[in-house]
């Protein structure tokens, strides 16, 4: 557009020129060898103008035929490097596809009219073309090769990472990706490796400076990054919090700050404090990270924070972690826990009750067992109360790749990945086995479901009467009938049903007196 502007402001000026020229007549006089030749203004601008004319067009023909074998080859050069680049993208196209003849001959057609020093791709495709043909050897070798080149570094570190992790040599994996990640913080893959490498190591700083230099490049948004730091910085505090109190203190303050409703991260930094003495902060910290989430170990380390306290001023600080989160089943357990230590039977069934009223689970239900033993010692009522937490889902706990830990880990025993566990109820065994609809006490619910079947596929020899129509009903082995029985199953016979027990627990049998009748069916 702005060549078009100014060939447009020339022939402008020019016919301006010119105008101007045929407005004011004059003659021009020139002497040559002994000549004299007078012309006027006009031609001789007209004059001037074609001869400029005529000498850029025999210019330009001269140098146009004095390139055209440059520009006759250029031409065919262009030609074939177009064909090649169509060759490469169908190549490509065909790897992409799992096609591997058609890549392999992509891939040669190519290498025929680009020069491989030109165009690093063709290298990929012949890489990509010997894994689709199953040639591994031939394209770690192909990948190495391109170790040399600099712009085709991270492509054969990548590659040659790939073959390592499919070999499952994850040591030579995690080498490349290391070297990838010097080179290159902003990829994932190679960042995200390194890390497995230096956590599985126990290399807090170096694992933390690769964070950082991920941080850097943007690669990430602030809150991941953020978690990844504190995680770490978590993980740090608790391998030093017995050989160096204060770097352990630093690390778990800070990774506290970053994540303050992180309650692995609040409980060692609270534990830290509690070290050295400073038992109002680390119960602030504590009692944060309760209100945003509350948590078993920090109800643990709230309640002992300091050693000597008796087992009432436990109970009493249980009560105020209670306070903070009320209708709480992580509340009411902790308080349930401090007053059975402190043999406070009828504050900790309460709370224990109200908890499995909130959300009936396998640790309620023990915990219920061991107030039970320790107030009455009924172990009818202690076998009834395990066999009810056998049944019951069970209770949160740490779970990465389906491990189940009672304690928080920063990477996962199963794949080695950073920040894998959750705090989360584990897959249950068989379903939720205790119903919704529990008694309103547990102390006085028994276990609900069907009667107990026996052991062997024989049919109890002896049942309760039922109401029927009074027909006789032939007995084995017999000629005689029985008439049916006119009695109605009593309630009270309903209600003092013996519960239903578990298949190896002996339970107490209550003395009963037999019906009077019964009868035998077939």
């Amino acid at each position: 557009m702005i060549r078009i502007l100014v060939f447009l402001a020339v022939v402008f000026a020019l016919g301006l020129g010119f105008a101007w020229l045929a407005d004011r007549p004059g003659d021009m006089v020139v002497t040559f060898g002994g000549y004299q030749y007078q012309v006027s203004l006009m031609v001789a601008a007209v004059a001037v103008t074609a001869v400029v004319a005529a000498v850029m067009i025999a210019w330009w023909l001269v140098k146009s035929i004095w390139n055209s074998p440059y520009t006759i080859a250029r031409y065919f050069r262009v030609r074939q490097r177009d064909r090649g680049y169509q060759a490469l993208s169908s190549g490509m196209i065909a790897a992409g596809a799992g096609d591997a003849a058609l890549a392999r001959k992509m891939n040669k057609q190519a290498a025929k009219l680009i020069r491989s020093e030109t165009e690093p791709l063709i290298h990929l495709l012949d890489a990509q073309a010997s894994l689709l043909e199953g040639d591994h050897d031939a394209a770690r070798e192909k990948f190495e090769r391109m170790l040399d080149d600099p712009e085709m570094r991270l492509l054969g570190l990548r590659g040659l990472y790939l073959e390592a992790e499919r070999l499952g040599d994850r040591q030579a994996a995690r080498h490349y990706a290391g070297r990838a990640a010097g080179i290159a913080p902003q990829l994932g893959w190679a960042i995200d490796s390194t890390l497995e490498e230096k956590t599985a190591a126990g290399d807090w700083d170096s694992a933390l400076k690769l964070v950082d230099a991920q941080t850097a490049t943007r690669q990430v948004d602030k809150e991941a990054a953020s978690r990844r730091r504190a995680v770490l910085l978590t993980a740090k505090a608790e391998d030093l919090i017995d050989t160096d109190l204060a770097a352990a203190k630093a690390a778990a303050l800070e990774a506290n700050r970053l994540l303050p409703a992180f309650p692995p991260a609040a409980v060692i930094a609270a534990k830290a404090l509690f070290r050295q003495n400073d038992i109002r902060k680390g119960a602030k910290i504590l009692e944060a990270a309760w209100k945003a989430e509350p948590h078993p170990a920090v109800a643990d380390q709230y309640v002992h924070a300091r050693p000597g306290d008796a087992v009432l001023d436990r109970l009493a600080r249980a009560q105020k972690l209670q306070s903070l989160r009320q209708n709480n089943v992580e509340s009411s357990l902790a308080v349930a826990r401090a007053a059975l230590d402190a043999h406070e039977f009828k504050v900790a069934r309460e709370a224990v009750e109200a908890a499995i009223r909130m959300q009936p689970r396998e640790g309620a239900y023990l915990l219920l067992a061991d107030i039970e033993e320790a107030e009455t010692g009924d172990q009818g009522r202690v076998r009834q109360y395990l066999a009810m937490a056998v049944r019951a889902p069970r209770d949160p706990a740490w779970v990465a790749d389906g491990f189940v830990s009672d304690r928080w880990a920063p990477v996962s025993p199963v794949t080695g990945m950073l920040d894998a566990f959750e705090w989360r109820a584990p897959v249950e065994r068989l379903g939720q086995l205790i119903e919704q609809d529990a008694p309103e006490h547990p102390s006085l619910a028994l276990p609900k479901g069907g009667e107990t079947v026996p052991a062997d596929d024989t049919v109890p020899a002896e049942i309760d009467a039922v109401v029927v129509e009074a027909e006789p009903v032939a007995v084995a082995g017999g000629d005689q009938a029985v008439p049916e029985s006119d009695e109605s199953p009593a309630p009270e016979r309903e209600q003092e049903a013996e519960p239903a027990r578990m298949p190896d627990d002996p339970g107490v049998d209550p003395v009963q007196e037999q019906p009077e009748r019964r009868f035998r069916l077939f």
